[in-house]
């Protein structure tokens, strides 16, 4: 009989663990997407400049800098279970304070530990997911495909929430979170301290992790570009509130669509050809979103778009070394790294924003696509 443990490969005692693993990491899909979807309203209540909505989004991926290498080294000192729900809390702390002032000095904190709340999960998730799923591409895809299902229903429930007020939803999540942690903390997840994995990685050098990092790198600019300043797009097109929100539920569903259809078809093509074909499609599917063109191709470009983006970050991170993925340090260096793009690019957005609009600020976002197919070659070619 089909069952997920039997898709994945994991052992009966450690499903229960990996359904929690999943289940929080859907919710902390559900939060990073709130933060763009509700951006707008925020920033309009309180008059923010663009570049101060981008550096909103900014200390939001700092905040997942900051925690993935972090989790590369607490995990030692005070056990992953306390570290995930200690680190993991803060994501909660943040989401209560973004609604209760408009005051950048004390906003980008909590943004910052939103991210930190974030980036501890996506270090763990990975970390647990590849050591207990013997289909390891299958299994991190199923992973972000499960954080895609949170990312794209959060929009929905921003425009559910609209005649109530922007601060619902984040309560409401948060809310939600808490449940999740509860479950993490009660889990079989290790609470004990150990010494740190000699598995022979010591600091990543090989050209495969490198590449892949790189790759993983420019994506995360445009996805969270992509995700933060969508909306803000559409509007500054003149699209309504509810259709611009819409749109970045609408480009998650195709995320989530893909995600699961790279996870089943990851072992029976080659990755390295996948991931290429998935960063053209992204590349052409771009050009025609920033293009002059009318609504029903901006639709269609948002559903192509999703659908490139869906598999790139998970199958790119299947193709590293097992000893890589079962270690949260060599993890939290890939992802660390990786992540740094995420924080500079909606800055630059934001900035361009302010001084040519912003239309012209989102259409930067075909420059690291650009260089990331490039590099997808260069892996194709080597692989």
């Amino acid at each position: 009989m089909f069952s997920i443990g039997t898709l994945l490969d994991v052992k009966k005692e450690n499903v229960s663990l990996l359904a929690r693993i999943y289940f929080i990491f859907f919710v902390f899909g559900m939060m990073s997407t709130v933060l763009g979807a509700i951006l707008p309203s925020l920033g309009d209540e309180y008059g923010l400049s663009q570049t101060v909505r981008g550096s909103l989004l900014s200390a939001h991926q700092l905040g997942n800098l900051i925690a993935v290498f972090a989790s590369g080294v607490l995990p030692y000192a005070i056990g992953r279970k306390l570290n995930t729900v200690l680190l993991g809390s803060f994501a909660a702390v943040g989401l209560v304070v973004i609604t209760l002032t408009g005051n950048p000095l004390i906003l980008l904190p909590a943004f910052l530990i939103t991210g930190i709340g974030r980036g501890t999960m996506s270090t763990i998730t990975n970390v647990v997911v590849g050591e207990n799923a013997g289909n390891k591409a299958a299994g991190l895809n199923l992973l972000h495909a499960v954080f895609a299902i949170g990312a794209f229903l959060s929009p929905f429930m921003v425009i559910l929430f609209m005649p109530i007020g922007w601060r619902t939803e984040p309560l409401v999540i948060m809310s939600i979170m808490i449940i999740a942690l509860v479950l993490i903390a009660t889990s079989k997840l290790s609470s004990h301290r150990s010494r740190k994995e000699k598995d022979g990685t010591g600091f990543p050098s090989t050209f495969t992790f490198w590449i892949n990092t790189f790759i993983m790198f420019f994506y995360l600019c445009c996805e969270a570009s992509m995700m933060g300043w969508l909306v803000t797009y559409f509007g500054s097109l003149g699209y309504s509130a509810a259709f611009s929100t819409a749109m970045q539920s609408l480009l998650w569903i195709m995320m989530l669509a893909g995600r699961l259809s790279c996870a089943v078809i990851a072992g029976k093509v080659s990755k390295n050809c996948l991931i290429l074909l998935l960063g053209i499609m992204l590349f052409a599917f771009f050009l025609l979103l920033i293009s002059p063109v009318g609504t029903i191709l901006k639709v269609i470009a948002v559903l192509g778009a999703g659908l490139s983006m869906s598999g790139i970050y998970p199958t790119t991170l299947s193709t590293m070394d097992r000893s890589y993925n079962s270690s949260t340090s060599a993890t939290g260096i890939c992802i660390g790294t990786a992540s740094i793009g995420a924080i500079i690019m909606p800055i630059i957005i934001g900035h361009a924003a302010d001084n040519a609009g912003v239309a012209a600020g989102f259409s930067s976002i075909g420059i690291p696509v650009a260089i990331m197919v490039i590099l997808m070659v260069w892996k194709a070619k080597r692989g």
